[in-house]
């Protein structure tokens, strides 16, 4: 190991050849190994060593299941190398993998734009350098003018991935809506091809973990696109033309549902990111 090279996890797991060449391997099957992470590379130890440049890995999945034996684990990284596919399961798999995360991404430098759209109105914002910084709780970006932009993992109410042209070249762009100091925003990403699948692998499983899945009424759908578009919770009844006694009741089932918290007692509330969620799908069913 070179003394710029760190460790940053060593571990239990498996791993297992899924595809050698371009060829799927239905015979695969897992063999158990100490995993050691660094800033440069991932090295599985079992009866021999095999080490993975990081630099050699060309997409980070999240599954890629040739046997059953690969779709009986449920939680593994799927590493794409050219024609070779790796899958490495770790014991604390979720740990490991925000580690892989931050081998992968940290100190890189990302194209930013923030905040792209701000209280649902989109803004005119210059696209800007950004260094990136993976933590357990949020993706942390250090502009070049000098913003600093927290994106929780938990905060994460929509993830859209769009092809996009980006200071002249063709682009994966990650639009992500969190909030800042409460207001709902999108920050827009583009980097790097390997850059930005490591990215959308990331944000989509805290996405996928927010995902409001709910059974609500037209009524209750749109008290919360009211909140969304920036209605105060006290003009809700005659905005969305209920009565008061009505909107309380909502409000009382919507915070029930996590969908709204109370910001100060009685009714002032604001979304949740699973109400996000929802005006996020309502406005795009719209």
């Amino acid at each position: 190991m070179s003394d710029t090279e760190k460790k940053i996890a060593d571990t239990r797991g498996q791993f297992m050849q899924a595809v050698q060449e371009g060829r799927e391997l239905n015979d695969a099957s897992w063999t158990a190994c100490r995993i050691v992470l660094t800033t440069q590379r991932l090295v599985l130890i079992s009866d021999g060593k095999r080490q993975i440049s990081l630099q050699s890995i060309d997409r980070i999945a999240d599954r890629h299941d040739v046997n059953q034996a690969s779709a009986g684990v449920s939680n593994y990284v799927a590493l794409h190398m050219g024609e070779d596919v790796v899958l490495v399961s770790a014991g604390e798999h979720e740990a490991f993998e925000t580690d892989l995360y931050r081998a992968s991404l940290n100190g890189e430098i990302i194209l930013v734009q923030h905040p792209a759209v701000e209280g649902g109105v989109v803004q005119d914002t210059e696209w800007t350098k950004g260094r990136m910084k993976v933590t357990d709780e949020a993706l942390q970006l250090a502009l070049a003018d000098g913003q600093a932009v927290e994106v929780e993992r938990a905060d994460i109410g929509g993830l859209t991935i769009e092809d996009k042209t980006v200071s002249g070249e063709e682009r994966t762009v990650i639009e992500v809506e969190h909030t800042d100091e409460g207001i709902s925003v999108e920050t827009h990403l583009a980097g790097e091809e390997f850059h930005a699948t490591v990215l959308q692998v990331m944000l989509e499983e805290s996405a996928e973990r927010n995902q409001a899945d709910l059974d609500l009424s037209s009524t209750e759908r749109r008290v919360i696109m009211a909140l969304h578009s920036g209605v105060s919770p006290f003009d809700i009844p005659s905005f969305v033309g209920i009565d008061i006694e009505q909107s309380e009741e909502i409000f009382d089932r919507l915070i029930e549902l996590d969908v709204i918290s109370v910001v100060r007692e009685r009714t002032e509330v604001q979304l949740t990111t699973k109400g996000r969620r929802v005006a996020g799908e309502n406005i795009s069913e719209q």
